[in-house]
């Protein structure tokens, strides 16, 4: 049995723990944060549970959701059964994309045909577009050289229509818009999740605050799993015979003996960390790769204001608001999640609620002679790495030079932008290496 140390308790950290025992091994769970979950965590507020982001996953999400099953709350969240997304506008009837039975991908065209926000002749032009879309390979260097906002003009899309498709779904994905993003991480978000499968893009979202599914019912599991779990730990150092060093909560510093380490620290953390040369690539990569905030800016109304659990936002500053009332709660309390929110992250909270009540008042009627009963906003600084071209030299592998240390997280390359999915991947792609038995092990025995 080897000792496996995993440093960070995000879900990257939490899945590679899970398979690392699931193989024999006895691991440990480092954790700086007094909770697991990582950014799709939640945090204490007036006695609730309130998340660190608002986070949906999609039906082609299949680590993420074997991951749920594997914490047994499944049952926690919910997924559609066919893709359905109102998009609302100020002074205009609601619009609405959802896909019926048809085999991809023309189970989204009799919905885009109908799509008022795009104009007629431009809607037959995103049929062409989705079409070419598929034929982009994701893992081709040159996509990954072009941003998605040039692949679409050079394909007939025009302003209107990338904000109206391509930004709506584009940007809650990649945290950026298509001006910026890269071509190839585009492609993966739309190849896999709405021109694949007809179900791929079924939304899901949690029932509950996420700390519920990512921090209660994960310790569960993984003290079931029989790992040693250590909040409030933070990791000082990794050193070339895999020794950590930590410091408690107490301050005092202390060092575990590993045979193989899981390292799913954000990346400007695992640079600072880990030991050299590795650690010089990783500040270079973690520069390189950058950083997106997401904000969100959370409302409680005295009354019922949204009529679906979530909207998309069109014309107006709302990106997407999610309905997060909960049994027991009085009115409806909604949450405003604004990606690639660079403009909104150092704006006064004040100012964000004053912002988003007014519009949130354009689009939704009884809105407009509710009353806020609470207002507060929370921002995520470095929530994602910034998906711009360019972005796949700097996402390292999950093996690295140093014998018995593999890399997670959904920064690293999972072939996927920075969701949960990609982390939860990471996590077990990291776990698969450093559970295998070594070279010399095999040798020995």
């Amino acid at each position: 049995m080897s000792r496996v140390a995993v440093l960070g308790g995000g879900l990257a950290g939490i899945r590679a723990a899970l398979d690392a025992a699931d193989a024999g091994h006895a691991v440990t769970l480092l954790e700086r944060a007094p909770r697991l979950g990582g950014l799709a965590g939640s945090f204490e507020r007036a006695g609730r549970g309130v998340d660190t982001g608002q986070h949906v996953f999609l039906r082609c999400c299949t680590a993420y959701r074997a991951l749920l099953d594997r914490l047994a709350v499944t049952d926690a969240t919910v997924l559609q059964d066919r893709l359905d997304v109102t998009v609302l506008r100020p002074g205009r009837a609601p619009a609405r994309l959802r896909r019926t039975g048809a085999p991809a991908p023309l189970h989204l065209a009799a919905s885009l045909l109908r799509y008022d926000p795009v104009p007629r002749r431009a809607r037959v032009a995103l049929g062409r577009a989705a079409l070419a879309l598929r034929a982009v390979d994701p893992a081709d260097p040159a996509a990954d050289r072009e941003t998605f906002g040039a692949w679409l003009r050079r394909h007939g899309q025009g302003a209107v229509a990338v904000r109206g498709v391509w930004d709506l779904i584009g940007l809650p994905t990649l945290n950026l818009p298509a001006d910026e993003a890269s071509l190839a991480l585009a492609a993966v978000v739309f190849r896999v999740g709405l021109l694949g499968a007809a179900d791929a893009a079924d939304l899901g979202w949690a029932r509950v605050p996420l700390g519920e599914l990512h921090d209660v019912a994960a310790r569960r599991a993984l003290t079931g799993a029989g790992v040693t779990v250590a909040t409030g730990t933070r990791v000082v150092a990794v050193h070339r015979d895999l020794r950590v060093t930590t410091t408690g909560r107490d301050g005092r510093r202390d060092t575990l003996a590993a045979d193989a380490v899981v390292c799913a620290l954000p990346p400007e953390i695992a640079a600072a960390v880990l030991p050299a040369p590795l650690a010089t690539r990783l500040a270079v990569d973690a520069a390189a790769l950058g950083t997106s905030p997401i904000v969100d800016v959370h409302l409680r109304y005295d009354r019922t204001v949204l009529d679906v659990p979530f909207a998309a936002g069109l014309d107006t500053p709302v990106q997407w608001v999610f309905d997060r009332t909960r049994e027991g709660d009085t009115g409806q309390y909604l949450v405003v999640s604004l990606s690639a929110a660079n403009a909104y992250l150092a704006r006064p909270s004040r100012d964000l609620v004053a912002t988003f009540t007014a519009a949130l008042a354009s689009l939704l009627p009884r809105a407009r002679a509710a009353r806020v009963l609470d207002a507060f906003v929370t921002r995520a600084p470095r929530a994602t790495f910034r998906p711009v071209p360019g972005t796949a030299a700097h996402r390292p592998a999950a093996a690295t030079p140093l014998p018995g240390l593999a890399l997670a997280g959904a920064w690293t390359d999972t072939g996927w932008p920075a969701t949960m999915e990609g982390a939860v991947r990471s996590g077990s792609t990291a776990a698969a290496l450093v559970a295998a038995p070594r070279a010399a092990d095999r040798v020995a025995a």
